[in-house]
């Protein structure tokens, strides 16, 4: 076995003994993580601070340099309380994570349905929330870990309820519309840039940003309703919140483009309610407009 193996196995037996702690102190641990990713990590820090200067300008430096610790401080958290997810009982995550609004609503609609799932901190919150508070099988798409010891990991706390499919990414659209088909729930995050392939330049708080256009497509051409799921991180040892907002009435509108800017703009809205809680790590605005520089050298 490859010393990057037997690193990740012992890594993986402190993240099975975390999950032990109670979540206060996990959150501690984490929050402490996250400032020292803050010191070490000099490229994501630079990444988060140009993301969230063009996204909330109306902020002084000052105080984006706060949003970007409390930023790293939530990062922390979401890494060390991965234990939690993949280890806790259910009957002890269901006492820790508060669902709010239609949770019922995938079960009892007899179409396909799409939750529209941000990426906040808490994202795999509300992929656990999906299967220990609703029945309808899920059906999620993950991208394959370089490390095959952290890939099987992830699976396997992703999916322990038994409740979700995961495809990879690159198994492709068919693949992905079979299962939806079959009656999952297409659990999708689809606020990442990956280029310009089904995509196209659509404002983010007013930036030009390289965003899919499958998601309206796929519903158009599937009949599917979107629900959004927004999932959130409260201080300490609180627990989560993961809202099941009321489904859209006027989504997809047949306009790819359109429906990408109305998914921008939702998140947009939820992002300004908890600034600090945004995937701001990931270079969102790293595909650019021909002849537009970069904006993270």
């Amino acid at each position: 076995m490859r010393a990057a193996e037997w690193g990740a196995r012992a890594l993986l037996a402190l993240v099975w003994a975390l999950h032990f702690l109670p979540l206060s102190l996990q959150a501690g641990l984490g929050r402490g993580l996250g400032a020292l990713l803050h010191a070490l990590g000099r490229q994501r820090r630079r990444v988060a601070q140009v993301n969230v200067a063009l996204c909330l300008p109306e902020l002084s430096a000052a105080a984006q340099h706060a949003l970007v610790r409390e930023h790293f401080a939530l990062l922390g958290r979401s890494i060390v309380e991965r234990a939690l997810l993949w280890h806790a009982s259910p009957a002890r995550l269901r006492r820790l994570i508060r669902v709010e609004g239609d949770v019922g609503f995938a079960e009892q609609h007899e179409g396909p349905v799409m939750w529209l799932v941000p990426h906040f901190m808490a994202l795999e919150v509300a992929g656990a929330a999906t299967q220990l508070f609703q029945r309808r099988p899920v059906l999620d798409v993950y991208t394959t870990q370089s490390n095959p010891v952290f890939d099987a990991a992830l699976l396997a706390g992703r999916g322990r309820f038994g409740g979700a499919t995961f495809l990879k990414r690159e198994d492709g659209a068919r693949a992905i519309v079979r299962s939806i088909r079959q009656g999952r729930v297409f659990f999708n995050a689809p606020d990442m840039d990956f280029g310009l392939r089904d995509a196209a330049f659509v404002p983010f708080f007013g930036r030009p940003a390289a965003t899919l256009l499958a998601p309206g497509r796929m519903a158009k051409s599937l009949g599917m309703v979107v629900q959004p799921l927004v999932a959130e991180m409260l201080p300490g040892g609180q627990g989560y919140v993961v809202r099941f907002m009321p489904p859209w009435t006027d989504w997809p509108s047949g306009d790819a483009e359109a429906d990408a800017r109305q998914i921008n703009a939702f998140i947009e809205q939820q992002v300004r309610t908890m600034p600090a809680q945004y995937f701001w790590v990931h270079k969102r605005f790293k595909t650019r407009p021909p002849g537009a520089p970069s904006l993270y050298d």
